[in-house]
């Protein structure tokens, strides 16, 4: 009963559904026609707009293939991204509206695929043109050009024709019913159709300026002569730059593309914003603003910044000083290994000594008191050999090794044991004593060479710590032996060591004259004579004796000089400043960063000018060498200091600036009184450490005022010159006071032969009358001594002396004072100051900037390298742009 009455409901529903769909479908048909008359009936306007947006909502799939190879490097997916633009699912009030105003003609006038690929396609044509001009096509061109051809207006095909949208390749014909472009919609000039707006866009109605006779809020103007012209829609839609106009503008948001909303109070909207984005915390949005207030957020980073800085600031010395402690902790226990490394090995090659010598003798006594029983009495002679008995002096010495009879009866006894790990060690060490493996009772086995590491493999502080003191140790155990060695011993050792040779620079000049210019003032006059590789040349002599201007002349850097006669390199006609990089130049005042230690100085001294190849473990020991040789141990971690900041005492600070020199294994080193202000002591400690290097090879010239006896006679050679730059004399140190008695000059009792020769030509101590020289001849006797030709001007002091017959007046020398000179005018001199002024800079110029030839076979870091081991490598601890700036002035100084 109750399934027949549930079958009789459903007959009149299923009948009244089939009706609906019908009519539906019917109504559907029409629609499809064109038949849009239904526009102003409120029931059927929903059915009709969504139709509408239906038909065309996916037209990008037509032409996304164009847009990906126009505009992929973009869009990514054009399909989806202009689907979203064009996304009127949640407002389509604006298609309502249209419906109403064109009376359902909408289909009519919206532009087919292939309307808009015609307009597009304008914007990849024209490129950078900053026109908005389109061809001529089938509804405007030269012939026809209707009303909707007008910016803002639209007209359409009439209602007996059908319109494919799809259609991509034909364009219909539209010249029916032109009127105003839709709100929403924007209608270019050129074409009659109406395209929609996308998202993000404001397209009202324009407005008539009655001022400008411009549409508002777009930028077209009316057509002359067609008074029943009004202003329509949108005329263009392109890039923020060229439609600025019909964006959603800045403050504002669009939810659809005919109604614009003011941000409100706490919103934020950027231009083309369709809804208004919420503020950040702790920020501020002002009602009608494009962009949030983000003071709080800038103090907060400022704060935060400066926190950061100054606990930078507090806490940096003390990371630096525990970084310090550190490193100290890790050389000073590599030092402490190595020295005793050394001294193990020197106690160990003590005690086998004394214990051959012991054994030897004992050895000697039993074989003459057991020489008849010998072979009876062999174990007992064994058993005599055994083990000392403790408390002994035979139990402090180190196991005696078994001569050919106890080896046979220790072998026969037992075949199976072998020999100890610390008795391989000792026998290890007496075929190699001079191993570099260390002295270890505990591990005593021969994997510590295997396991030490080498070369490359030295990465650590302490392995490279480690390597360089043990090889500094070794370095003076063989200083020490090298005291008492023979022929033979010294050959060993040299074909034992590898020994890293420098290059070898000799220095000859002759007739070296400087004269300044402008002036006609002699400098140095008639310098001739060389220094020599491996030895220590002293050059000393009066105030005004041109001493630090001849070794600036041999180091290439004199200015504003005139320079005659030859400079020769090895021989060679060479410029000197081709070697610059393998030549170190230490100047009177001190070059040193005063805001770093002595360390730290060294070190970047060190890698900024020792070859680039060399490996790190190398430049580590050369550092650690000057700074023993120095005797700068016990400052090495301490600030160098400023005017401002105290730091060590002067003489320490003369000493870094030698070292500076000194750790770029230089092959031509000149000093300029680097004995200045040292005591005795240190003086002799510097000189120590000069002479060490001359052994290597280095040519060594330096400046002294006022030796000691002590220290005078460490040099090699002295270069003595007088008042004018006249070379008084240039020999070994051993022959001066040969050479000055021979000329009836002796050094008194108690008195000092370089402070004698000095106060001479200084004219403080007067000659006697008996020896028939005065202190104005000595550089003549020394010409005539040397048979040096003789300047015409310096004839007048020839009174009294024998000419020797090698000397002879040069016939190219021209004498200043025959000649005479010509008395000039204010404005001859004027110009002669000018002249001389302009030269010295010139000189400057070349100095400083004209590169030369290297022929010193040393590739060093460049500067940008330079700059990031002075920023990197070094703990600096008041880093600033100045010391920077000053670290390279020093090295470019140096150059």
């Amino acid at each position: 009963m109750s399934g027949e009455r549930v079958n009789t409901c459903w007959v009149p529903s299923i009948f009244i559904l089939i009706v609906i769909l019908l009519s539906f479908s019917l109504c559907v048909r029409c629609q499809d026609v064109g038949d849009y008359n239904e526009a102003d009936n409120p029931a059927v306007l929903p059915l009709l707009t969504n139709l509408v947006y239906s038909r065309f909502s996916n037209l990008t799939v037509i032409f996304s293939g164009e847009i990906k190879q126009q505009l992929g490097f973009c869009i990514k997916d054009p399909q989806v991204d202009l689907n979203g633009a064009f996304n009127f699912s949640s407002n389509t009030g604006f298609l309502s509206n249209c419906l109403k105003t064109t009376k359902g003609d909408l289909t009519q006038r919206l532009c087919t695929a292939a309307e808009m690929k015609f307009y597009f396609n304008t914007f990849f044509e024209r490129g950078s043109k900053g026109t908005n001009f389109l061809k001529p096509n089938k509804n405007c061109n030269l012939t026809s050009w209707l009303p909707g051809c007008e910016p803002g207006w639209a007209c359409s095909v009439g209602s007996d024709q059908k319109v494919d949208l799809k259609n991509s390749k034909d364009m219909p014909r539209r010249s029916v019913n032109c009127k105003p472009c839709c709100e929403g919609f924007f209608c270019p000039r050129g074409i009659t159709c109406m395209i929609p707006c996308p998202l993000g866009a404001y397209c009202p109605l324009a407005k008539l300026n009655k001022t400008t006779g411009i549409c508002d809020p777009y930028r077209y103007q009316l057509p002359p002569g067609q008074p029943n012209h009004t202003c329509g829609g949108a005329d263009a839609w392109a890039d923020v730059t060229s439609s600025s106009e019909v964006f959603c503008s800045a403050g504002s948001y669009c939810p659809t593309t005919t109604q614009k909303i003011p941000c409100s109070s706490g919103h934020y909207c950027r231009m083309g914003s369709t809804s208004q984005a919420k503020c950040f915390r702790l920020t501020t949005c002002d009602p009608n603003t494009a962009n949030q207030n983000l003071h709080a957020y800038g103090v907060m980073l400022i704060a935060a910044l400066s926190t950061l800085l100054l606990i930078i600031y507090n806490c940096s010395d003390q990371v630096l000083t525990t970084r310090e402690r550190r490193q100290a902790k890790s050389r000073e226990a590599a030092a402490r290994s190595a020295r005793e490394t050394a001294q193990a090995r020197e106690r160990w090659k003590s005690a086998k000594d004394v214990a051959k010598k012991h054994a030897i003798g004992l050895q000697s006594q039993l074989s003459r008191t057991f020489s008849r029983k010998k072979s009876a009495r062999q174990p007992a002679l064994l058993k005599g050999l055994g083990p000392a008995k403790p408390g002994t002096d035979e139990a402090l010495l180190p196991p005696v090794a078994p001569g050919p009879s106890q080896q046979t009866f220790t072998t026969s006894k037992g075949k199976n044991k072998e020999p100890s790990s610390l008795t391989k060690m000792m026998h290890a060490l007496e075929e190699n004593p001079e191993s570099n493996e260390g002295f270890n009772l505990e591990i005593g086995d021969k994997n510590i060479k295997k396991n030490a590491p080498k070369g490359k493999q030295i990465h650590t502080q302490s392995q490279i710590f480690k390597y360089a003191y043990g090889q500094i140790e070794k370095e003076k155990a063989l200083h020490e032996q090298n005291k008492n060695l023979t022929f033979s011993g010294v050959i060993s050792m040299a074909t034992e060591i590898e020994i890293r040779t420098r290059p070898v620079i000799e220095v000859s000049f002759k007739d070296l004259t400087l004269t300044l210019k402008g002036k006609n003032k002699h400098l140095l006059r008639c310098v001739t004579g060389k220094i020599m590789p491996g030895r220590v040349s002293a050059v000393m002599g009066p105030s005004g004796a041109g001493k630090t201007t001849f070794l600036s002349a041999l180091a290439g850097k004199v200015a504003g000089c005139t320079m005659t006669g030859s400079v020769l390199v090895n021989g060679k006609d060479e410029s000197i400043r081709s070697y610059k990089k393998i030549i170190g130049f230490v100047p009177q005042d001190d070059i040193v960063h005063g805001n770093l230690t002595v360390e730290e100085n060294l070190r970047f001294s060190a890698r900024c000018r020792l070859s680039a190849d060399m490996a790190k473990p190398d430049k580590v020991l050369v550092i650690e060498r000057v700074i023993e040789s120095l005797g700068l141990q016990a400052v090495r971690d301490s600030l160098v200091g400023t005017v401002e900041k105290r730091g060590i005492s002067g003489g320490q600070r003369k000493r870094v600036n030698v070292g500076l020199e000194m750790v770029m294994e230089p092959s031509l080193l000149i000093l300029d009184e680097p004995t200045s202000g040292l005591d005795s002591s240190s003086s002799q400690l510097l000189l120590r450490a000069l002479r060490r290097e001359a052994l290597e090879g280095v040519n060594i010239c330096m400046v002294v005022h006022q030796p000691s006896y002590a220290l005078f006679k460490m040099f090699d050679d002295l270069i003595l010159l007088a008042k004018g730059g006249l070379t008084v004399y240039h020999g070994p140190v051993k022959k001066v006071e040969e050479y000055f008695a021979g000329l009836g000059i002796h050094v008194p009792d108690r008195v000092n032969p370089p402070d004698h020769f000095i106060d001479i030509l200084e004219g403080i101590v007067k000659l006697n009358t008996s020896s028939g020289v005065s202190y104005n001849q000595l550089p003549i006797r020394w010409m005539l001594h040397n048979g040096y030709p003789i300047p015409p001007d310096m004839q007048k002091n020839l009174d009294g002396i024998e000419m020797s017959s090698t000397s002879a007046i040069p016939t190219n020398v021209i004498d200043p004072a025959a000649t005479g000179a010509q008395a000039q005018s204010f404005a001859g001199d004027l110009w002669q100051d000018v002249k001389c002024i302009v030269e010295v800079k010139k000189d400057h110029i070349q100095h400083n900037f004209l590169k030369s030839k290297d022929l010193s076979n040393r590739v060093t870091p460049g500067v940008f390298r330079q700059y990031r081991y002075f920023l990197g490598s070094s703990p600096m601890q008041d880093c600033s742009f100045e010391i920077i700036f000053s670290g390279q002035v020093a090295l470019l100084e140096r150059e």
